[in-house]
C-alpha cells in the first residue's frame, strides 16, 4: 500500500521533540511500565550498536530491534515469504538498498529509534526516491507536502527535503521518537506513522492500551494500519532468520559506504558527477532532493555520496580552492566513510568540518545564539533559525533532546 502519511496539526508539530520546555505532555491512558520477564515489544530502547563488537553489520542491525519476532503473528512469516519468494530477487533488492538502510539505520540510532524501523523504507517505497507529484506522497517515506512542512522539511521546486536521504530520515527518527514518546509503545508509533497521531490517540483513549503480548495489536484500524506494522515486522523477520528462508544478505564493501558531503558553494550534480567519475544518474539518485540539479548551501547543502567517490570530491575541489577558485568547496571529516554501525552514533547527522575558503582578512569568530523560552523545544529553534536538530545538539554538546529555560543555545556555527 502507497502510505500517506497525515498531516499534523501545527501545535504537534511544534512538539515533536521528546523533551520540551514546560509541561509534561499527557500520556495515552492505560499504558503500564513493561515487565523484565516479558519480551518487550512497547518501551523499550534498541540496544546501543556499540555494544556489538565486531563487522557483522546485520547482526549489529538486529541487535536493534525490540519489537515481535518471526513468531508474534501469523502474518509476519506470511509477507517474509512473500517477499522472499524469489530468493535471487530479493537478493538483489536487498544489495540495492543496503547503501541507505545502513545510513538509516545510523540516523535512527543516534534518536533512539529501534532497527526495525531501518527498514520501514523497505515497505514504503523500497527505498526508492519516489518524485513528488501535486500533493501526492514522495520520497522513500512517502510523505505528503503538507505533514513536511510541519515536520520542518522544506518542498519546492527546486529543492524538496522529502527526497533528501539525510533531512527527510532525520525528521522521520524524530517523529517515531516523538510517536514512542507519547504512546509508550513501538507498534503504536508505527499504526500512528501510517494512521496519524490523533486517530490512534483516540482509539487508546476510548479502548485503553493494547496488551503487550500482542505483536500486532488488535485494535479497530484501517486493514492496511494494521499491514502496515505486520510488513516492517515481516522483513526484520527476514533479517532476523534469513537461512529460514532460503536468503543470503549481501555485505557491503567499505567504499560503498554513504557519506554526507557538505558543499559550501553552489554546485551542479552534473559537475559533480564528472569529478567523481560517478553516472550523473546514481548521483541524482542519491541526491534526488536538488530538483533543479544544483546543491544550494542555503538547501540543503551537501552532497550523499558513497566513501571513494566522497574523497575524490574532497580531492579535486580542495585543489580548486588551492588554485584560488572560489565557486565550488566542499568538505568532509577527516576519516570520510561512514563508520560501521555504532562507531559514533551521531555519524550520519554530523555536521562535517568546513574545508577554511581562500584566506581573507581575519575576523572575530562569531556565533548566534538564542535563549531559551517557555514552551521552546530543540525542534522549534531549528525551524526558527533554519538549522537541523542535529546541528542544534552538535553546536551545544548535547546529547538528548533536554534542554532548560534560560540556556543559551548556540545556533550557528562559529563564523
Amino acid at each position: 500500500m502507497k502510505h500517506l502519511l497525515r498531516p499534523l496539526p501545527l501545535a504537534l508539530a511544534m512538539a515533536l521533540t521528546a523533551c520540551a520546555v514546560g509541561p509534561s505532555r499527557p500520556r495515552a491512558p492505560g499504558v503500564e511500565p513493561p515487565k523484565a520477564e516479558i519480551h518487550d515489544i512497547t518501551t523499550a530502547k534498541p540496544t546501543s550498536p556499540t555494544a556489538t563488537a565486531g563487522s557483522d553489520v546485520w547482526g549489529r542491525l538486529r541487535g536493534s530491534f525490540v519489537m515481535a519476532d518471526c513468531a508474534g503473528d501469523p502474518g509476519i512469516e506470511a509477507w517474509a515469504r512473500r517477499y522472499t519468494a524469489s530468493p535471487q530477487r530479493f537478493e538483489s533488492q536487498m544489495r540495492t538498498v543496503l547503501p541507505r538502510l545502513l545510513y538509516v539505520q545510523e540516523i535512527a540510532a543516534r534518536h533512539e529509534v529501534p532497527g526495525e524501523f531501518a527498514l520501514l523504507p523497505w515497505v514504503e517505497s523500497h527505498f526508492r526516491p519516489v518524485p513528488p507529484q501535486k500533493n501526492r506522497p514522495a520520497g522513500m517515506w512517502q510523505i505528503v507536502p503538507n505533514t513536511a512542512r510541519h515536520m520542518g522539511l522544506a518542498v519546492d521546486r527546486n529543492y524538496d527535503a522529502r527526497l533528501d536521504l539525510t533531512a527527510s530520515t532525520d525528521a522521520v527518527m524524530a517523529l517515531l521518537s516523538h510517536y514512542h514518546d507519547w504512546f509508550q509503545d513501538w507498534r503504536l508509533a508505527d499504526y500512528a506513522y501510517n494512521a496519524g497521531r490523533d486517530s490512534i490517540d483516540r482509539l487508546v483513549a476510548r479502548d485503553g492500551a493494547p496488551p503487550r503480548e500482542q505483536a500486532v495489536p488488535a485494535m479497530p484500524v484501517r486493514a492496511g494500519t494494521r499491514e502496515h506494522l505486520v510488513k516492517l515486522l515481516a522483513i526484520a523477520c527476514v533479517v532476523r532468520e534469513p537461512e529460514r528462508f532460503g536468503v543470503t544478505l549481501p555485505v557491503l564493501e567499505d567504499e560503498q559506504q554513504l557519506v554526507e558531503v557538505a558543499v559550501t558553494q553552489r554546485l551542479s550534480l552534473d559537475k559533480a558527477a564528472r569529478l567523481t567519475g560517478m553516472s550523473p544518474s546514481t548521483l541524482a539518485s542519491l541526491n534526488a532532493g536538488y530538483r533543479n540539479g544544483v546543491v544550494d548551501a542555503r538547501r540543503g547543502g551537501s552532497l550523499l555520496l558513497p566513501s571513494k567517490q566522497a574523497a575524490q570530491l574532497r580531492t579535486a575541489l580542495l585543489a580548486q580552492a588551492a588554485g584560488g577558485s572560489a565557486d565550488l568547496m566542499a568538505s568532509v571529516g577527516a576519516a570520510p566513510a561512514l563508520p560501521n554501525l555504532g562507531d559514533d552514533p551521531s555519524a550520519a547527522t554530523r555536521q562535517p568540518e568546513n574545508v577554511p575558503p581562500p584566506p581573507a582578512p581575519a575576523a572575530k569568530a562569531t556565533v548566534r545564539t538564542h535563549v531559551v523560552k517557555a514552551g521552546d523545544t530543540l525542534l522549534k529553534i531549528a525551524q526558527r533559525y533554519h538549522v537541523r536538530v542535529a546541528q542544534l545538539r552538535q553546536w551545544n554538546h548535547l546529547h538528548g533532546d533536554a534542554i532548560q529555560v534560560g540556556q543559551k543555545l548556540a545556533v550557528s556555527a562559529t563564523h
